[in-house]
Order: structure tokens, then C-alpha cells, then sequence
């Protein structure tokens, strides 16, 4: 029988998964949008509205309990900071799944993940500007040499 089996499995051992969602939590506190599969999309929504409910409390118990399950000190300030003055107001619902077809070489469903409410600009945070990109050794020498 399948009494008091919640979580879906996703085909992976108990470890692997736990190491899927902190990563998948990071990722989507850090960009605010994430496309992954249907499945794994439908797995995080739920922890990650539990994340920004945990973070809503100011105390130094959650402040723990959230560097604990993120294992990311950066993710976590965000969090307590920013997601959680942005949806104070808000009581749930935190991050909605938007379908988005079929991945091409196995036709897995797959879908985007995003916070409601998010910041644009936070999906080019780890993108280095264009004009501050420094140029490579060979690249100066191959100047030098055309010149």
C-alpha cells in the first residue's frame, strides 16, 4: 500500500535527491527563473514556497534552519533580505510553473520555474559585462603581431 509516501522520487537515491533540491533551491533564490523538467519543477515549488515562508520570520532560528537547508550563506541573506521584504504582504504562492514543451532529445516535459513578482535583472548575475571582460595574453600578442 502507498499510505504516507509524499514525495515523488524522480529515480534517485534519498542522497542525490536532497543534493538536487539544495541545489535547485540555490539556483532558483540566485536567478529567480530556472528551466528545468516538469517533474523536478513540480518537486521544488513546494519547498521553495516553505524557504520564503521560513524566511519571513526574523529570528536567528530560521536564519539557521535556512543557511541549513541551503547550505549557502549568500542564497540564505537573500532570502531574509530581499525575497522576503518583496512578498511580505503576500501569505503564498510564491513562485508559479509556466510549461514550456519538450525537450528535444528525450521529449521530456519541461517547464520554468520563477518567483511571481521577480527581478529581471537577476537572471544576468553571473554574466560579466562586455566592457569589463579583459582580454586574454594570446589575443594582445596576436594584436601586436597584425600590427
Amino acid at each position: 500500500m502507498r499510505h504516507g509516501l509524499v514525495n515523488k522520487k524522480l529515480n534517485r537515491t534519498s542522497e542525490h535527491r536532497k543534493a538536487l533540491l539544495k541545489n535547485m533551491l540555490n539556483s532558483l533564490i540566485r536567478y529567480e527563473q530556472i528551466k528545468t523538467t516538469l517533474p523536478k519543477a513540480k518537486f521544488l515549488k513546494p519547498q521553495a514556497d516553505k524557504i520564503i515562508t521560513l524566511g519571513k520570520k526574523e529570528t536567528l532560528q530560521t536564519t539557521k534552519m535556512l543557511v541549513s537547508k541551503l547550505q549557502d550563506i549568500k542564497s540564505a541573506n537573500k532570502v531574509k533580505k530581499t525575497l522576503s521584504k518583496r512578498y511580505e504582504n503576500r501569505k503564498g504562492g510564491y513562485t508559479r510553473i509556466i510549461k514550456a514543451g519538450f525537450r528535444y532529445g528525450d521529449n521530456a516535459p519541461m517547464a520554468i520555474i520563477e518567483f511571481v513578482d521577480r527581478d529581471v535583472e537577476a537572471k544576468r548575475v553571473d554574466k560579466p559585462n562586455k566592457d569589463t571582460t579583459k582580454e586574454t595574453p594570446k589575443t594582445e600578442e596576436k594584436k601586436k603581431a597584425t600590427a
